[in-house]
């Protein structure tokens, strides 16, 4: 995958109170290579957008969460040349 690519990935996440939706946020905000976030608690689901890897990813976010992570959609956009 050429990182020219914008990526959207879709994932399911155990997120069950409001501190592990902070704690998501937090480690979100650390990943360079995400560029917008949505995680919603209520339905357990996380929505990222960025030029990455979304195997790489979700990997990083499982290590960290420590919580299984379920990737439910993934589309590749292609960006314009600078």
């Amino acid at each position: 995958m050429s990182y020219h690519e914008v990526c959207g990935m879709e994932m399911r996440i155990n997120l069950d109170c409001p501190a592990c939706c902070k704690k998501m946020d937090r480690i979100l905000l650390r990943m360079k290579e995400i560029e917008k976030r949505k995680i919603d608690g209520k339905n357990n689901m996380v929505v990222v957008c960025g030029r990455f890897d979304y195997a790489e990813v979700a990997i990083k976010i499982r290590k960290k969460m420590r919580r299984r992570v379920e990737i439910l959609d993934v589309q590749m956009f292609t960006a314009q040349p600078e």
